[in-house]
């Protein structure tokens, strides 16, 4: 695949019209600019660029240019900022241009994709060590196996892995690379999957659909595909248009999420899904407001304090795009809003550090090859974070944290259970019988640490 083709699926998503607008308030001193690119360590880590926390505690993601030879890097950076190159992508090579971000795996590896390169270029499924040793899994064709694959697979309680391709397939894959065809999805997916509590997978496609502005779709671990919800492509229509962004399902069990475009002021939207297709509007982002952003490329993250955070990759004061937060009612206000230098234009989806930080990638910076960011807004706690979030009494479950040297304690639900510190940023334990669906609890020797998401006892 030519540089020209990515760049061509790309400028739909990112590079469009930036408007500056009126100054709104800010909390700048919750903001931090931990690493500026400089194209030798990578360049422009845009949408979807998911970042992952590794066991242990620092973060690892993909940027889709720069590096030795311009074609993406697989970088790891500390809470604090320290960034090292673990990989660079070749053209035609291994792959190039990873836009995907990582995902973490049960066997403590990363996966992802690269959205051209390898032997058809038309893209690949790798998996990377902590270390950066990267193996390729499989090397997309462009028939029906799909192509262009924008997101990371994301792995099953099966302990398979699942994704969906830019031209609209569905797979499965093993941790050893045996592919898998599951079918097809309703149109362009540019988002990973999300495996919902009920056991099936939940998506977004940009277009597609019967009413030709994407879709919210369900499917099963066989691939049976069912449409939840149709989008509008007309313009200002009701509920928005071209969900770009990954699915969050929240504590209340509902999906919630961000649409590029549409809605009444034309400018995306936040929207609450309930698993039965019912949609309600939380925010119309709105392009003439001064104090809003607009275009959110980028998905939702549940925080806990149990409110949404995100980004716009557009509006603010200065046109560079805002960080906000949402509640599940819909009361949003903004907290920061980019300047363009120590970050702008994010299009990546933010992620909640189990330290309690949000972190995210921005498009712009000092250097505009972008930058990685950490955000600590007050009432963000410290927490664990299950790398499964489902499995059956007996199985060995990965838990990341901090502060677990001389943990005393590890329950599922109240059901105490047998653990093993493996480092101050990750243990495991054994999931107890008696136990049931609910939350995690660490007892460390300075806290008492819950789970952000309830694990699910099949």
């Amino acid at each position: 695949m030519t540089k020209n083709r990515i760049c061509g699926l790309f400028s739909v998503a990112v590079f469009i019209l930036v408007v500056v607008v009126a100054s709104t308030g800010a909390h700048a001193q919750t903001y931090t600019d931990l690493y500026n690119f400089d194209f030798t360590h990578g360049a422009y880590p845009q949408y979807p660029n998911l970042l992952a926390q590794g066991r242990n505690g620092n973060l690892y993601g993909t940027t889709a240019g720069g590096g030795t030879y311009g074609d993406g890097v697989v970088f790891r950076i500390t809470p604090s900022g320290t960034l090292n190159v673990l990989y660079n992508f070749k053209i035609n090579s291994i792959g190039d241009s990873p836009f995907s971000g990582l995902t973490l795996g049960t066997d403590g590896n990363f996966y992802g994709t690269t959205t051209s390169g390898g032997p058809n270029n038309w893209g690949t499924i790798f998996k990377i060590t902590p270390n950066g040793s990267l193996t390729t899994l499989y090397n997309f064709t462009g028939s029906t196996d799909g192509h262009d694959p924008f997101a990371p697979p994301i792995q099953g309680a099966d302990g398979n892995f699942y994704g969906v391709s830019y031209g609209g397939s569905a797979y499965r894959i093993t941790s050893s690379g045996s592919f898998a065809l599951l079918g097809s999805v309703p149109g362009s997916c540019s988002a990973p999957l999300l495996e919902g509590t009920d056991g099936n997978f939940y998506g977004t496609t940009l277009t597609g659909g019967r009413l030709g502005g994407g879709t919210v779709f369900k499917m099963t671990r066989k691939g049976i595909v069912t449409v939840l919800y149709n989008f509008d492509n007309t313009p200002f229509n009701k509920d928005g248009s071209s969900p770009y962004a990954p699915l969050i399902q929240a504590t209340d069990g509902n999906f919630y999420g961000t649409t590029l475009s549409g809605g009444i002021n034309g400018g995306g939207v936040v929207f609450k899904l309930t698993p039965r297709g019912a949609i309600t509007v939380l925010h119309y982002f709105d392009p003439n407001n001064s104090g809003d952003g607009y275009y959110p490329y980028a998905g939702l993250v549940q925080a806990t304090d149990g409110n949404f955070y995100g980004v716009t990759s557009y509006g603010g004061n200065v046109g560079r795009g805002v960080i906000f937060k949402i509640t599940q009612t819909g009361s949003y206000s903004i907290l920061y809003n980019f300047d363009g230098t120590k970050g702008g234009s994010p299009s990546a989806t933010p992620m909640q550090h189990t330290d309690g930080k949000i972190y995210g990638l921005a498009a712009l910076g000092t250097s505009d090859d972008g930058v990685v960011y950490s955000f600590n807004n007050a009432g963000l706690a410290p927490f664990v974070s299950l790398v499964s979030t489902s499995g059956k009494v007996g199985k060995s479950i990965g838990i990341l944290g901090q502060g677990f040297k001389g943990t005393t304690a590890v329950s599922f639900n109240g059901t105490p259970a047998i653990f093993k510190v493996a480092s101050s940023t990750y243990l495991t334990a054994k999931v107890p019988s008696g136990a049931t669906t609910g939350f995690v609890i660490v007892t460390t020797p300075k806290h008492k640490l819950t789970s952000n998401k309830k694990f699910r006892v099949i």
